[in-house]
């Protein structure tokens, strides 16, 4: 189909009305008064032709890995379960982990004799340990008194908690509840702090009913006014179940809201954040042929229907040769650090099999902003075109993407049968909320859809300005 016939057969769905949803402003992403979205958004894409979704790999840092199992109660990081944030009252970036404090198979075996002993965990004991750093690559565990290592000072701040999710609530007004954990400790319990640091003691929650037996987190939706837990269920496999509560201490039954899409390639855990309207999943999906793990995304409008993005397409890589810090096992952080150059990602990883000897390491991760995924096309010598759903828009319309070279963006702006009323000056290089620039102004009251023309460029979010009364 050419352009003009694309245009043509678009014009009943724009006369159709626009778009009936609506999200408040993420904050992070758009002030008030303007509204980004995301490419993965299918509520905003109409219709694509020859474009394609695709997810867009990190980039790994070159200070990797952070930091290692350097303390003695950092007997086994195993899957680390980090909860990463920068903390805006006092500019720090704040880490808590979770490493087997206890682990007698591996204090029991010498380095030397692993090669010849197959590892097999038992009696071990999970801690929550606390760590910090001024600009997020050099980082500090504080020796603290909170609690104890063989009477020695630790940065251990809880004892127990199996894949403690941890989140600052800037939603919560009592300030004793400001932090809050979310694990399991047979049953799922939660916890609340002040400071992050110490904690009350935990409320059993039963009701979850869930094993819990990963990397558990949880988040505030203001779309549902209610707080959302992420675990673990089984059904002969590994499950992402989804629990809710307006409290966060009287939660429903744990539901399944993903798993995978092969026995063999299982949704081990997936921390989830709230970005441009939309819950984005990095999930992780273990091989149980490979013995390994690497992490995918995933988006939802509302935490129960999940949509998987290229499946089988790692957003955070496994490294490929055998025996690297992050060869065997990619898990992520809950939750990303946003910058205005890049978003970073960190994560736990290890240099040898999920079930074997293995050593961990925290590590970072970057994509550039708004990158987590987006529409290239399909083929280099053919256009690609995406058009959205129509939109109460004013100008200045803003656009986040790759371009190389030889390649652009053009927009047009097209009214309610489909006929453009505006088009762009080409978008030439690649840009972060570069504002477009119109050939000719429009001003017309009806909502306007969108269409983007991708010549080799990947167009991964826009936003524009929400027309008053709208």
């Amino acid at each position: 189909m050419n352009r003009r016939g694309f245009l043509q057969s678009m014009g009943g769905m724009i006369a159709a009305g626009a778009l009936g949803w609506r999200s408040e402003p993420t904050g992070a992403a758009e002030p008030a008064g303007r509204r980004k979205c995301l490419a993965l958004d299918s509520r905003v894409i109409a219709e694509t032709i020859n474009a394609k979704l695709t997810v867009t790999p990190v980039a790994k840092s070159s200070r990797n890995p952070l930091f290692a199992e350097d303390k003695p109660w950092e007997v086994r990081f195993d899957n680390l379960y980090a909860n990463v944030l920068l903390d805006e009252d006092d500019g720090l970036y704040k880490c808590w982990y979770s490493p087997f404090i206890r682990d007698p198979a591996v204090i029991d075996t010498p380095f030397e004799k692993r090669d010849a002993v197959p590892y097999r965990p038992h009696d071990r004991v999970m801690g929550v340990c606390y760590a910090e750093s001024e600009d997020g690559l050099s980082w500090r565990k504080p020796l603290m008194d909170i609690r104890k290592y063989d009477g020695e000072l630790s940065n251990i701040v809880e004892i127990g908690p199996h894949g403690a999710g941890i989140f600052k609530d800037t939603h919560e007004t009592e300030p004793a509840r400001r932090f809050k954990m979310f694990f399991n400790e047979n049953p799922m319990s939660v916890a609340f702090s002040a400071d992050g640091l110490h904690w009350a003691p935990p409320v059993k929650c039963p009701q979850i009913e869930a094993a819990g037996d990963t990397h558990n987190n949880a988040l505030w939706s203001p779309e549902l006014g209610k707080y959302v837990g992420l675990t673990r269920l089984w059904d002969k496999v590994r499950q992402v179940g989804r629990t809710e509560s307006p409290d966060f201490l009287t939660w429903t039954k744990a539901q399944v809201v993903l798993e995978g899409l092969e026995p063999h390639l299982q949704t081990y855990a997936m921390p989830v954040f709230r970005y441009c309207g939309c819950y984005l999943g990095l999930v992780v999906i273990f091989n149980t042929e490979t013995d390994r793990a690497h992490t995918e995304l995933a988006w939802s409008p509302d935490t129960l229907a999940w949509h998987r993005v290229e499946p089988g397409k790692a957003l955070i890589p496994n490294a490929e040769t055998e025996g690297a810090y992050d060869w065997g096992c990619v898990y992520p952080a809950a939750y990303p650090v946003f910058l205005k150059d890049e978003v970073r990602l960190y994560y736990g990883g290890s240099n040898g099999p999920h079930t074997n000897w293995r050593d961990g390491f925290f590590c970072l991760a970057t994509l550039r902003p708004d990158g987590f995924a987006g529409f290239e096309p399909e083929s280099s010598d053919t256009p690609g075109l995406v058009r959205t759903q129509p939109l109460s828009m004013t100008p200045p319309l803003k656009v986040s993407a790759d371009i190389p070279d030889g390649g652009r963006i053009v927009v047009a702006a097209l009214n309610g049968e489909g006929k453009e009323i505006a088009h762009s000056r080409p978008i030439a290089t690649s840009c972060t909320d570069a504002e477009v620039t119109w050939e000719s102004g429009f001003g017309a009251l009806e909502p306007l859809a969108l269409q983007f023309e991708l010549v080799k460029g990947k167009l991964y979010a826009f936003s524009y300005a929400e027309r008053p009364g709208a």
